[in-house]
């Protein structure tokens, strides 16, 4: 008996020495791989500023930062950036006007009205939308949404920004209502229920109850979507064209910081020069918006967020 015993609990010693080794392994696996993203993102930070300052030493940040002329690749150069920001920004608005009461609508219909069976059908076609290539939508605003228009709007370009903004906001679209459909979902159904409980309608519940408590949830969403339209390439790039400029029709072509970095990685511009830098000091600039969108998307959680019990 004695001698079983001491086998037993030397099995249990060595059970518990490999669990322990086998938890070692796993831990050490997890920190390998925050590393690795962790020294990605710092490598990434680090080419840009370096570049970028390569840059500025010939550029004044005046003229980058508050120029309103974008000639980096001819002569005379101008490095004015303004209108690649504001080419961003026409497009990032234009998508989010289309996307953003669009996609809370579809949440809000997911969330509150749909039947289980009609969800099940709906939100996944919802999401097939984020599966597309962004390429594909590029040419489906070049040749479906544009010549749309173009009976409506007759004097529009080929290359415009009103067209990439909605092939864009169609791209958001499924961020929006999925997130948010998780939002709304998360709130509890006790408060529901204590709205209809006092006499309140669906509307009611929806727009005073629902909507109100998984606001942060919702907010995030829109943001983290946001972020996704600013840095859109091929879509914005085929559909909105390549003319840097200040115009505030939609109607005309724009170029966005993200088209601009598609055409100088062409590889038609030597590198090493002023002009090739200039895709290092534009990277830097969209790098520090979606930044800044993603801190505030996190201040936004963390300022506005329900926790329930």
């Amino acid at each position: 008996m004695s001698d079983t015993s001491v086998q037993g609990d030397g099995g249990i010693v060595i059970g518990k020495s490999r669990r322990r080794w086998g938890e070692s392994a796993i831990k050490g696996w997890l920190g390998f791989c925050s590393a690795i993203s962790l020294f990605t993102t710092a490598g990434i930070i680090t080419l840009l500023v370096v570049e970028s300052l390569g840059f500025f030493r010939h550029v004044s940040p005046i003229e980058f930062f508050f120029g309103t002329r974008w000639v980096p690749l001819l002569e005379p150069s101008s490095f004015g950036v303004l209108p690649l920001i504001w080419g961003t920004m026409l497009v990032t608005v234009g998508a989010a006007v289309i996307a953003l009461p669009t996609g809370l609508a579809c949440a809000v219909y997911l969330s509150e009205y749909a039947s289980d069976r009609v969800r099940k059908w709906t939100k996944p076609l919802l999401e097939l939308l984020a599966g597309i290539p962004t390429v594909v939508y590029g040419y489906f605003a070049l040749t479906f949404v544009t010549p749309l228009l173009k009976v409506v709007i007759p004097n529009i370009q080929v290359f415009n920004a009103l067209s990439a903004a909605i092939v864009v906001g169609i791209m958001i679209l499924p961020t929006i209502a999925t997130l948010s459909d998780n939002a709304l979902r998360a709130v509890p159904v006790s408060l529901r229920q204590a709205a209809y409980a006092v006499g309140a309608t669906s509307y009611e519940v929806t727009t005073r109850i629902v909507v109100p408590a998984g606001l942060s949830g919702v907010m995030a969403s829109f943001l983290l979507a946001i972020s996704r339209a600013i840095g859109e390439t091929m879509a914005v790039t085929i559909a909105a064209g390549q003319t840097p400029n200040l115009s505030f029709s939609m109607l005309e072509s724009i170029q966005t910081m993200t088209a601009y970095i598609v055409q100088v990685s062409l590889g038609d511009t030597p590198s090493g020069g002023v002009a090739y830098q200039t895709l290092f000091a534009v990277a830097t600039v969209l790098f520090a918006i979606t930044l800044l969108i993603n801190i505030v998307s996190q201040w936004i959680l963390s300022r506005f967020r329900e926790v329930y019990d």
